[in-house]
């Protein structure tokens, strides 16, 4: 499978947190940030495409954004679409170097 234009719509760019480290590590997961308008199965395309990585399952959550001061006025943060990628055994994905 062969990358399109529109997967690289969907991926926006990967989570390096310590709570995705953890997924990583225990259950073969790689968070990304995501279009809010992205689905599962699109998520699920646009990863096997890119990465050339067999994917089990894709879990999403949507972080809605706070709100925060900025110079004395509130202000919101937008919303944030997450989804965990788990992948299949022997699949390896090293957000940390690039590919």
């Amino acid at each position: 499978m062969s990358a399109k234009p529109e997967h690289y719509d969907v991926i926006v760019k990967p989570i390096i947190t310590e709570k995705a480290t953890m997924a990583g590590e225990l259950a073969n997961a790689v968070t990304f940030e995501v279009a809010k308008s992205a689905s599962k199965p699109q998520i699920k395309d646009a990863v096997e495409a890119l990465f050339n990585v067999k994917v089990k399952a894709v879990n999403t959550v949507v972080t809605k954004g706070k709100t925060k001061r900025f110079r004395g006025r509130p202000g919101v943060r937008s919303d944030v679409k997450k989804a965990y990628v788990m992948l299949e055994a022997g699949n390896s994905i090293d957000v940390n170097t690039g590919l």
